[in-house]
């Protein structure tokens, strides 16, 4: 693996006391499915030991197969959660979900640029489901608000290729650092991106920068389709940052345990399958009840191994 800059995007706010859980903050919309949204961020996060700031930005009408509709709160409602909580509790990082209008991503970049020593995790899900003029001023709104203030954006290959290289031409899709270079024209730093298909058999995530990759990790592909994938992982991510860890080791462990989550996923309803994110509190095999940052199994990625690392996914 090529020397690689420092990743570390740990925040020098206050910590929290000695006996307390790193505080993160979520903005995003509520799942009634509970495949993703603040259900996801909640579980998630709840098991990296972070204790979570949950901000709804708005509800979503939605089964496990299909998002129906969604309905964006107002954006001074949205302002007013996170406010009156940030002044209450010091916050080590911030998660951006899909929160539903402009107004709102213009009230949390002012949040954000308030607290701009706070790193800024943010996920870009597949809005395909959305009114396309509806879609194309969401995107434009994230670029010129958010992207600025983001740390880390987060998402499938396809769907940040669709949306930062829409020019795109050529034979073979953009690479993942193609990507990342598209994203750091609005000024993002690193970038992860899922779902590349590597092979017939495999998917690939990887975190990088325009100058490089940073670290890759390769899956097999699940016969399964999954709904909520991209909030657990982004989640994860958000709350191993807080906890302390740096980035290269938090993707790390957020993939390991986005790969857990889905190894032990289940159908709840007639659509898709939704990623069990609290696998650990019921497994049988070890017969231990531990939380994602106290959990070690065979499985594990390890920063120094991420590079090479193969699992199931």
């Amino acid at each position: 693996m090529p020397d690689t800059p420092e990743s570390s995007v740990r925040t020098p706010v206050e910590s929290p006391g000695e006996n307390s859980l790193p505080c993160v903050m979520t903005f995003n919309a509520s799942d009634p499915s509970g495949a993703g949204g603040l259900s996801a961020d909640i579980t998630a996060m709840s098991s990296a030991s972070a204790h979570v700031l949950a901000v709804v930005t708005g509800a979503y009408v939605r089964d496990t197969s299909d998002i129906h509709d969604h309905i964006a709160f107002d954006e001074e409602a949205v302002a007013d959660q996170a406010r009156c909580a940030l002044e209450d509790m010091p916050v080590l990082a911030f998660k951006v979900g899909f929160v539903g209008s402009p107004e709102n991503l213009s009230a949390i970049a002012e949040i954000t640029t308030d607290y701009s020593d706070v790193p800024v995790i943010t996920y870009m899900p597949d809005l395909s489901w959305w009114d396309e003029l509806a879609i194309e001023t969401y995107l434009d709104a994230c670029v010129e608000l958010l992207l600025p203030q983001t740390t880390v954006l987060v998402g499938n290959h396809s769907t940040l290729s669709r949306w930062l290289l829409p020019e795109w031409e050529g034979d073979r899709p953009p690479s993942p650092r193609e990507v990342a270079r598209a994203a750091a024209v609005h000024g993002v730093p690193y970038t992860l991106v899922t779902g590349f298909n590597a092979a017939d058999q495999y998917l690939e995530s990887h975190l990088t920068t325009p100058e490089t990759v940073l670290a890759t990790a390769r899956y097999e592909r699940f016969e399964a389709t999954f709904s909520g994938a991209g909030d657990t992982l982004s989640a994860a991510l958000c709350a191993l940052i807080a906890g302390g860890s740096d980035l290269q080791s938090a993707c790390a462990e957020a993939l390991t345990y986005l790969d857990q989550c889905l190894d032990a996923g289940f159908q709840p309803g007639m659509g898709h399958a939704v990623p069990d994110r609290l696998f650990w509190a019921h497994d049988e095999d070890d017969g231990e009840d531990a939380p994602l940052t106290e959990t070690a199994t065979d499985s594990t990625l390890d920063a120094d191994d991420f590079p090479l690392d193969t699992t199931r996914h």
